[in-house]
């Protein structure tokens, strides 16, 4: 008997057809003999109406009350599935967050998971239910309903797989895979039979959207293999584990982000300080900063453009006014019409002239480049966002399809 943890995503449960479609799959997977915990998320677009409802009461709302407003959609979806199963003749119990033992951080909308105590878990799957619990949410010290922010259900499945020893976690969504590139957009995307925790943590965090990237840290930490599936089609999906001893493609994905801004700070002085005290602000923010590119010093003068994410550009063009002003600096452009194409794989650390292939195409596609960023196991550039999907397509044809 294995401990199987399920996690479905808000289209796997948009509607009553597909919650029992849902509970087929979970059913099916406790007919075999294991026990089963399923982390589900609000269904379809129920956060997104939910955060407009409360824009329409008091777009000012405090982000406590936020996390009250918008943790309902789990509870519903749990609360379906669960009448879902029970109709289907199956012992089944739906637990809230803090009910399955979620304890996090006290930072409302963006909490951070603490610790999992998975007693009530552990004494349903004793009397042989099927425990569902809603994703994405838990309790702070102060005994508040917090939220893990946006895919917090892949990483409150992965934390109580990793909490419970589980044997497998199993994120059901609408792809049937993680494939080298967004099947919905280049038709030629091929599926990944298995993929490192590292190539998998640099897609998610780089914009592929099939796992959180938080989810796969953890997942890494704590060795929990995952396999990302579809809950529509009956077929095998990826496997993310370590990939060591397996041959490594030259790379595994090519990835696409428009949710980022680049800001530039034209004619700062050219002295030490400067960098450290500008990003030092905008860490205490908790605002992220990915590509920086710095130029060289002329006339006593430098430029600084760096990305960060999109829904941030307004909180931090407010922060490098304040201190560009102080020092003179000449001028702040924001642009947030732009967009971050990277491709990663393990099989970069060993093969040269994978950049170089990766810029060939985009000068072939005559698209411009703004910005470089590399790694071991990535390269990411800055492009126009109008450019974003003749970028993949072109980038992902000289690498898969020649």
């Amino acid at each position: 008997m294995s401990l199987i943890v399920q996690k479905f995503g808000g289209t796997s449960v948009a509607n009553a057809e597909r919650i029992f479609n849902v509970a087929g799959i979970v059913t099916d997977t406790y007919n075999k003999g294991n026990d089963v915990v399923v982390v589900v998320s609000a269904q379809g677009d129920t956060t997104d109406d939910l955060i407009a409802k409360g824009n329409e009461i008091n777009p000012n709302a405090s982000k406590r009350e936020r996390d009250m407003l918008v943790s309902a959609g789990e509870q519903i979806s749990i609360a379906l599935l669960a009448m879902a199963i029970e109709k289907l003749g199956y012992p089944v119990v739906s637990l809230l967050g803090w009910q399955a033992g979620f304890q996090t951080s006290s930072a409302h909308t963006t909490a951070r998971i603490k610790r999992v105590i998975p007693n009530r878990i552990r004494k349903e799957l004793d009397k042989k239910c099927i425990v569902i619990v809603a994703g994405f949410q838990g309790l702070s010290r102060y005994d508040d309903i917090t939220t893990l922010g946006r895919g917090g259900s892949d990483t409150s499945a992965v934390a109580i797989a990793a909490a419970m020893h589980a044997d497998l976690c199993q994120i059901y969504t609408d792809v049937e895979g993680v494939y080298t590139a967004d099947p919905r957009l280049v038709k030629n995307a091929k599926k990944l039979k298995a993929i490192s925790y590292d190539e998998m943590l640099e897609l998610a965090t780089l914009g592929a959207q099939v796992l959180n990237n938080r989810s796969v840290e953890m997942a890494k930490k704590y060795n929990i293999e995952l396999e990302v599936l579809s809950s529509l089609v009956k077929a095998p999906g990826t496997i993310v584990k370590e990939t060591g001893k397996m041959e490594k493609m030259l790379i595994s994905g090519v990835a696409k982000d428009t949710d980022i801004a680049r800001i530039s700070i034209v004619g700062v002085p050219d002295q030490p300080g400067f960098a450290f005290k500008i990003f030092s602000k905008l860490a205490s923010k908790n605002i992220n900063v990915d590509i920086i590119l710095q130029s060289i010093g002329h006339n006593g003068k430098k430029d600084i453009s760096f990305t960060i994410p999109k829904d941030r550009a307004e909180d931090a063009e407010k922060l490098v006014n304040e201190y560009a002003d102080a020092i003179g600096a000449k001028e702040i452009i924001i642009n947030t019409e732009v967009a971050k194409i990277s491709i990663v794989g393990a099989g970069m650390e060993s093969h040269a002239g994978v950049a170089t292939k990766m810029f060939e195409a985009l000068y072939d596609a005559q698209i411009n480049i703004q910005m470089i960023a590399t790694s071991e196991i990535k390269v990411s550039v800055l492009i126009d966002k109008k450019d974003a999907e003749r970028a993949v397509t072109a980038i992902h044809e000289k690498f898969f399809e020649q």
